[in-house]
């Protein structure tokens, strides 16, 4: 993302600029909140607690939280998205003649550039304004092809010099990866080599394969990356959400989820169980929070209707809000921070082993090839390379268009072919000889238990 390159291309610096954006999204959640209250005609006081609730339900609501701590597009997408979703109902409540001086809609374009820069789905986000603009804002065709076309102007010319580079690297400006992951079968797919993704191997599985991986897509988006890490506060948005589109302040937000949640499970089945929707879900996460607070507002104010209580309790959904989400990440926050530390470990005692074996991981050891390319190449700041589900004659033609590999990682493999084709022996297995890295000096269980490293050189003679 944009604003994490400010930063830096360290993986720590990435990290810092990850909190810092996503501190912004409760400060959001916040003001959209209090924009629904408004619309709903809420008294002051609830209004008050109930922007205060969504905005502190924000701050600790486990997905989010996680985020944050991740240097990917997750929370400056979000960010994006929902002060864009914010500008858009303030612009078409009030056009102000579309004037181009308008700092309004520069600061929409700006967010929809960036947004491009961020995650292809900005696309759904300036098709809705599109529509927001003609069928929703009140003047003259000519004032909303203004704000159509203003936003637009803005936002090319922030992507244009993103587009260029693409065009000058790739052939194209546009981003052209994303036809191929509509056609993955797994996740491996994204690192195919010699058998990159095909629409006939996709139409291969047959139409049960086809509706299988698509339900397998919908229920992974729905429960593993929307509900289950955000209960009890996300099953309550849930539950509520159909109930909250009449809000204009919220329905762009609206819209785009759903857009994207649908979008995203059934064009994408198999490339979103590797985090296509799960990065471009923080705005989703907003929406579930502010849709529980909202539920929870109204059901305590209904009860205490019924109850004819004579003191005001609107105080308690932000409790319930608050305090439901911060128990949730309280439990589940350690075994998340154990794993990370376990993961650093593991590298650590990589590289110590290496080291004392002779194959140092540096400069010297030409690019590595590995299952986990991203974290050997940030581990050790040396090249890696993805390692491709494919048989080892394939990854042997890898080996070759890259001069200098010789070193393969393979760390909790889970693929079909790795390691399973070198204990078939298949043809080309024969130049894999696993290293020896030695016996674990520590206590406890061996780091590098389910780590085997091979030398990558063909015996003499060998085809």
């Amino acid at each position: 993302a944009v604003p994490m390159a400010l930063f830096g291309t360290s993986f720590a610096a990435a990290q810092i600029s990850s909190v810092l954006i996503g501190a912004i999204v409760p400060v959001l959640a916040w003001r959209l909140a209090l924009d629904v209250a408004q619309a709903r005609g809420l008294p002051i006081a609830r209004s008050r607690w109930l922007g205060l609730g969504t905005g502190l339900t924000s701050a600790v609501y486990l997905p989010l939280v996680l985020n944050s701590a991740l240097p990917d597009s997750t929370m400056p997408f979000a960010v994006i998205v929902l002060a864009a979703c914010l500008l858009m109902t303030r612009i078409v409540r009030d056009p102000r003649g579309a004037r181009i001086t308008d700092l309004r809609l520069l600061a929409l374009g700006v967010l929809i550039g960036l947004g491009a820069l961020t995650r292809n789905e900005t696309v759904w986000l300036a098709a809705i304004w599109a529509g927001m603009a003609w069928f929703m804002a009140v003047g003259p065709a000519m004032m909303r092809i203004r704000l159509v076309a203003v936003v637009a102007i803005v936002a090319l010319a922030v992507f244009a010099p993103w587009a260029y580079r693409n065009l000058l690297v790739f052939g194209s400006p546009l981003p052209g990866q994303a036809v191929t992951n509509a056609l993955y079968l797994t996740g491996f797919d994204i690192f195919a080599w010699n058998h990159p993704p095909t629409l006939a191997r996709h139409l291969a599985i047959g139409l049960n394969g086809l509706v299988q991986l698509r339900m397998e897509g919908l229920t992974h988006n729905l429960f593993n990356v929307l509900v289950l890490l955000g209960l009890p506060i996300s099953a309550i948005g849930l539950i509520a959400l159909p109930w909250q589109g009449r809000d204009g302040a919220l329905r762009p937000l609206l819209i785009l989820s759903l857009i994207m949640f649908i979008f995203t499970s059934l064009l994408f089945p198999a490339a979103t169980q590797w985090g296509t929707f799960l990065h471009a879900a923080g705005p989703v996460h907003v929406l579930l929070v502010v849709s529980g607070l909202l539920a929870l507002d109204a059901g305590i104010a209904r009860l205490a209707a019924r109850q004819r209580w004579d003191r005001p309790v609107a105080w308690l959904g932000m409790t319930l809000g608050v305090g439901g989400s911060l128990l949730f990440s309280l439990a589940l926050l350690p075994s998340f921070g154990s794993g990370s530390r376990t993961t650093a470990q593991q590298y650590d005692e990589l590289g110590a082993r290496m080291a004392d074996a002779g194959y140092p991981l540096d400069r010297t050891a030409g690019p590595v090839i590995s299952n986990f390319p991203i974290w050997m190449a940030e581990a050790y700041r040396i090249p890696s390379l993805a390692l491709p589900d494919e048989s080892p004659t394939d990854v042997l033609d890898l080996v070759e268009a890259f001069p200098g590999s010789h070193l393969l990682v393979l760390i909790s493999p889970s693929g079909e072919h790795w390691p399973q084709d070198l204990e078939a022996r298949l043809p080309g297995s024969e130049c894999f000889t696993p290293l020896d890295l030695g016996a674990y000096q520590g206590s406890g269980e061996d780091p590098l238990a389910g780590t085997t490293v091979y030398e990558i050189a063909c015996p003499p003679g060998t085809p």
